[in-house]
């Protein structure tokens, strides 16, 4: 699990079929003390995270896979949470 803050959403006209309904977000990985760490990922969110707000990310296969109800699907990253507060 990774804390990001949300920088963006994308959208995308031609992706895998497990992908379809999923909101995509892009995501800035955070270090503990707030900066950056690394580039910014992809990462599907069915929470309504909003632009400008804190996440935490997961790239755990299992999770994702269970979530998305497929075992066939190039998702790496996944919201799964939203800080207190936020």
């Amino acid at each position: 699990m990774n804390l990001a803050l949300v920088i963006g959403n994308a959208t995308s006209t031609v992706k895998h079929r497990s992908m379809n309904g999923w909101r995509l977000l892009i995501v800035q990985p955070l270090t503990a003390n707030g900066g950056d760490d690394g580039e910014p990922l992809l990462a599907i969110d069915s929470l309504g995270a909003p632009i400008g707000g804190q996440v935490i990310i997961t790239s755990d296969g299992k999770e994702v896979s269970q979530v998305m109800g497929t075992k066939a699907t190039p998702v790496r990253w996944m919201v799964m949470g939203q800080p207190d507060g936020q």
